[in-house]
Order: structure tokens, then sequence, then C-alpha cells
């Protein structure tokens, strides 16, 4: 049995540093680290330990001699135990590694169970988000996070340096932003006794906490509007809901969305907004998760760093409008399973990623979609029938970014406005086109499928910590 070794005196480990902080030392040198044992390997001269902190995508191997006190104690340690270790970096004989770290210092923090679920065998994906407060330990789902994170740290930084606001819009709302109708509510009535009740017998919700129906957000553009038109440039980073009952490798019920506003900008603006912010991205993960990477091209196949690459450098991407997209779907409706839209239908995810991986073999703006396809406040265009709109279809993903220019027209609002159910909620919105009204636009950007589009990752189930699903809430 595995007993935990004292706790040392005073002064007899230095404070811990992190393994990427280390593999940057030159040997020699005196280390002090707190990580957790991946993989334990004996042999008669010593005990090999490949430890992990998260810190980075690498491993850092340590060398407990047989002569050294903690040997027994080294032979004995499991995969998923954590230690603090001191001892001395020195240069490696071994393949693999530049460097390793030979122990003197070893003491056992936390002991991991015999039943851990993350042995040294492969884990399949499925199998992984069942265990999810345990799968971010390993390669893949850490690799994830920390690409994760240089994406939206990416994105703070090309908004501050062009002078964007981040602005925190509500989670809690009276109004579908959307109009597609599948949003969760929020109640503080209670639902395990009778609801109090209209003299129609229509739930009473002036007996609820706000007094009348409240949801959760499926966006935070329309305050982001609002702001924009006194800020000028503002962006919302934030978590939004959607309540559609689909079992998709695309779509999660909770994920987080990257919505900028520009007021004094037409739809032109906002693509070249959107390819600079996506190229900025990309530049970022390149240059901070190089290693990452390169582990998902290698292991998942599903990347390609040259690819990413060019991307990353493109001045532009292609651009066509919804017409010519569906002309060029048409022409080869042989190549997809189901046949291509009639005007006036959206796309299926195939057609989609054929327009960007095969006819394009880049990410591709399709504009000016048919206005019954989308949201009440885009732009009309002059034909009547369609709007001015955009969406970026990338390679591997699809969909990425859905954006417009918003209807800064107040009679050409009103007249959109009319079917909503409610309208009266947005009467605010409609006020906006009443005082200094001026063209603006933006759009949103799943954080979640730009996850997917640099990893490979294909269900974006895996591209954050605890998916929500349908009939899924665990963790």
């Amino acid at each position: 049995m595995l007993v935990r070794s004292p706790l040392p005196e005073s002064g007899d480990m230095t404070k811990p540093q992190l393994i990427k902080e280390i593999l940057t030392h030159h040997p020699p040198r005196e280390v002090t680290f707190g990580a957790w044992v991946r993989t334990r390997r004996s042999s008669k001269a010593c005990v090999f330990l490949i430890l992990t902190d998260g810190s980075c995508h690498k491993t850092l191997q340590c060398v407990v001699s047989r002569e050294s006190p903690f040997h027994s104690q080294a032979s004995a340690l499991t995969t998923g135990t954590a230690l603090q270790v001191h001892g001395t970096l020195v240069a490696s004989p071994g393949k693999g590694q530049n460097i390793e770290v030979q122990v003197e210092k070893l003491k056992v923090l936390g002991t991991a169970a015999e039943d851990y679920p993350l042995q040294k065998k492969g884990h399949s994906l499925e199998f992984l988000r069942e265990i999810a407060h345990l799968r971010s330990r390993t390669q893949t789902l850490g690799a994830v996070m920390r690409v994760r994170h240089a994406l939206s740290m990416a994105t703070h930084q090309f908004f501050a340096q062009n002078n964007f606001f981040w602005v925190h819009t509500p989670i809690l709302t009276a109004s579908d932003g959307e109009g597609a109708g599948d949003m969760f509510q929020v109640t503080t009535l209670d639902l395990e006794a009778p609801l109090p009740r209209t003299e129609k017998g229509e739930v009473d919700y002036k007996q609820d906490f706000f007094h009348q129906k409240a949801h959760l957000t499926v966006t935070g553009q329309l305050e982001a509007e609002f702001l924009a038109l006194s800020l000028g440039r503002v962006y919302t980073f934030g978590p939004t809901f959607r309540a559609e009952n689909s079992n998709t490798r695309r779509h999660l019920a909770e994920f987080w969305m990257i919505e900028p506003e520009m007021a004094f900008a037409d739809l032109d603006d906002c693509i070249e907004l959107g390819t600079q912010h996506l190229t900025f991205m990309l530049k970022h993960c390149l240059n901070q998760c190089s290693d990452e990477l390169e582990f998902f091209a290698s292991f998942y196949k599903n990347i390609s760093l040259q690819q990413l690459q060019s991307y990353a450098e493109a001045p532009e991407f292609p651009r066509m409008s919804y017409d010519e997209a569906l002309r060029v779907l048409t022409s080869h409706s042989s190549a997809f399973t189901q046949p291509p839209p009639s005007w006036g239908e959206d796309f299926a995810v195939e057609h989609e990623r054929f327009l960007a991986e095969q006819h394009c073999n880049a990410p591709v703006w399709i504009t000016d979609y048919p206005k019954n396809l989308k949201a009440f406040y885009m732009r009309a265009n002059d034909d009547g029938k369609t709007v001015a709109c955009m969406d970026l279809l990338v390679p591997g993903v699809g969909e990425l970014i859905g954006g417009s220019a918003r209807e800064e027209r107040e009679e050409y609002l009103m007249r959109s406005m009319a079917t909503l159910e409610d309208a009266e909620q947005l009467r605010w919105y409609q006020d906006l086109r009443k005082y200094g009204s001026v063209a603006h636009g933006g759009y949103g950007l799943g954080l979640e499928r730009m996850v997917s589009f640099v990893t490979g990752m294909s269900n974006v189930r895996d591209t954050l910590p605890a998916p929500r699903t349908p009939a899924h809430l665990y963790f």
C-alpha cells in the first residue's frame, strides 16, 4: 500500500515551478515542481516517471535511481498520483527528450485509487465524455483546453487593438433575439405546486420573480447594438443558450459566443473585420499552441498545419452570393447524399463543407441569403428578396461566423418585426431607429466551432469542459 510521505521541513523544498518553465531552463539546475504521474516504467537501475502538470503539452521525465531513498516509493506509484518533486535538471542520454530530472526528493500529495479510469491505454472520445471531470487530464482534452484559452485570449487582444470595448450583456432576457423560439425558460414559480392562473386559465406570470416570462439569452447582439450606437465599437464574449433538441456533432445547449458590433459600418466592413479576426486568432494559436496543433495533426489527422498557416496568412477569403453558391451546388448535385436546396431553402452541412473544402479549398463568405432564412433585424436588400448578411463557411466545420448589416431604417424594421410574437418586448429596439440611427452591423462567432476548426475535433462536445446537450446535464 502506498503511504504519503511526511510533509517536508521548512525550506526543504523551494517554491514549485511549472513544467512549461522548467523546459526552458538549461541544465544543470535545481528544480521543484508539482505534477501528476502519466506513466511509470522500472528498470534494474532506476524508475522512470513521466510527469505532467497541465501547463503545456509536453511532459517531463524524472529518474529515481536505485540508490535513492525514494526508489521503493517511486516503484509503487500509479497513474494519476499527484507528486511534489525536487531534483536536478540534467541533459538526458535517452531518446525522446533533451533533458530530465534526477530526483532527489519525492513527496506524494494525492494517491490515485486502483479504479482510476485513465490508465495507459487508448480511450475513445465517447468514453471520455462519460468522465468529463477527469478527461482534461488526457493529452487530447488538455490540449483542447489550452487551445481554447489561446483563442479566447487572442479574441480579447484583437478587439482591444482595434478599439473595441468589451461589454457584458444580460443572460436573463424577456425576448427572443433570434426569433427562433427555442429558448430555456427561467422561473421561480414552484413547479411542484399548482401554478397560479389568470381568469383566462393562463399561467399568471405576475406572480413570478420578474412579473413576466423570462428566458436564458440566445444572443447578446441586441444589447450590443444599443451599446455600439453610443460607444462605436463593442463586443460581447459569453455564454448563450439554445433549447434546440438537436443531437448533432455541431450543436450544444450552452455555448460561448463572440459578438462584435460596429456603428458606421456596412456588410463589407463586417466581412473585413471577420476576416481579420479569424486570421489573428489562427496566427496567435499557431504561435502559442504549436505543440498542441502538431499533436492534433499527427494523432487525429483531421487538420493540416500547412492549411491553417495558409488561412492565417490570407489577406482575404473568397466571397460569393447565395445565388452563386446555389448554382455551384446544383452543378455538383451528384456529390451529395441529399439534393441541393431550392431557392429559399438553407444549405445542409455537407453543402457548406463542399463549398469550403472542395470548391474553394479555403474559408468562404456566402452573402445575401433569402430574407425568410434570416433574423428580423438584418438589413433588407434593394431586390426585396434577400438581406445584407454573410456566413463564413470553413473546412471541417461548415458555418463558423454568421452576421449582417443591421436594419437601421425604422419603417423597414417595423415591417419585419410585425410578425414577431414578442414585438412589444422589443419596442426599445425599434426606438433605436428613432434617435440618431446609423448604419451598423456585426456577427457572431461560436467559440466551440472555432476550437473544432483549429483542432480537428469532429464533435463540439469535445471542445469545452462539460457539454450541455439534450438529456445531459451532468457534471
